[in-house]
């Protein structure tokens, strides 16, 4: 199931995003039992890097899909009889401004290469994204206007990843066999690319965005991301069966394994993150693992997140053992 964020305001990879894969090496670890911080933190690493592959990648499929109208043009001239239509073919999405772009852009072709990627076993996707492409109208009033710029065709891919590419389940199950930390990141991935394409149709170079919001930003009180998702899962990680036996103390009558364990890793994150980040409000932590939990649980885990967390961590804040600095942040 993919973390839907369907083309809303979001930076890189943001905070929930990090939450979302530090929970996902600890529930590996939780389940299998065997992995040692410093593996996890490699898993992390590599996790986190996942996104921006992932969006690299989809980058990467401005020009075959163009390509795709260029044949589909060409076997039709072919034909032993073709009309006038075929032999006088609108070429404005065959020509598009936006894959000559990429396709001579130094930077993002040897990237691309680089990591060795390539849609060209994957023609039966592609020849059925354009199939869709061509009988929507916002496709039919792109080709009519005589209109012909980088910036129109960078508003026409917009669209096409807008509507053709998040929900496609054949899609989805392409990259969940080529990597198994692109589960649940298309979303963000799509959303990068059309941010990328207002850029380009600014005029401005195609540059590999930077991982980590912070990285856009500047001045000494900017927190680095990529600090807190390591200091959040190493807490996390330090913490777990401290943490978990306070879930399991928390829900008395009930056996351990009846408890999903899903549960009871956004628990101990929550309680992690509540005792290492003073500086982030309760209820902030306690809504980000409330709304994690919608995702990846059950259709209780919710309110069972929501209630354990405000729970616990309202009893360590009484102990003293969760402290918060600033006002209202508890």
């Amino acid at each position: 199931m993919y973390l839907c964020v369907k083309f809303e305001k979001i930076d890189m990879l943001n905070r929930r995003i990090l939450r979302i894969k530090a929970y996902k090496v600890l529930y590996s670890n939780a389940l299998a039992g065997n992995m040692t911080l410093s593996g996890a933190e490699s898993q992390l690493d590599i996790a986190c890097e996942a996104t921006r592959d992932l969006y690299l990648f989809m980058m990467g499929m401005v020009s075959p899909l163009t390509q795709v109208a260029a044949e589909r043009i060409e076997a039709a001239k072919s034909k032993f009889n073709p009309t006038e239509e075929e032999k006088n073919p609108n070429m404005k999405f065959a020509e598009n401004a936006l894959a000559k772009v990429l396709d001579g852009d130094v930077d993002f072709q040897k990237l691309f290469a680089k990591k060795k990627y390539s849609w060209a076993q994957y023609d039966l996707l592609l020849k059925k994204i354009m199939t869709s492409v061509a009988s929507k109208e916002y496709f039919a009033k792109y080709m009519a206007s005589e209109k012909r710029s980088l910036a129109e065709d960078c508003k026409l891919f917009t669209k096409i990843y807008e509507e053709e590419l998040d929900e496609c389940e054949e899609l989805a199950q392409i990259l969940e066999d080529k990597s198994l930390y692109w589960n649940d990141d298309l979303g963000y991935a799509l959303t990068w690319c059309c941010r990328s394409f207002k850029t380009i149709a600014s005029g401005t170079p195609w540059k590999l965005p930077p991982l980590y919001q912070s990285d856009l930003m500047q001045g000494s009180d900017v927190e680095s991301d990529s600090l807190f998702v390591k200091r959040l899962l190493r807490a996390a990680f330090a913490g777990y069966e401290r943490y978990a036996e306070m879930v399991y103390d928390a829900v008395q009558g009930w056996e351990k394994d009846r408890l999903f364990l899903s549960d009871v890793v956004l628990v101990v994150m929550g309680l992690a993150e509540a005792v290492t980040f003073p500086q982030i409000p309760l209820k902030v932590t306690i809504n980000e693992y409330v709304e994690i939990a919608k995702f990846f649980g059950t259709p209780k885990s919710g309110a069972f997140v929501n209630g354990l967390l405000d729970r616990i961590s309202q009893k360590m804040v009484e102990d003293g053992k969760i402290l918060k600095t600033g006002k209202g942040l508890n």
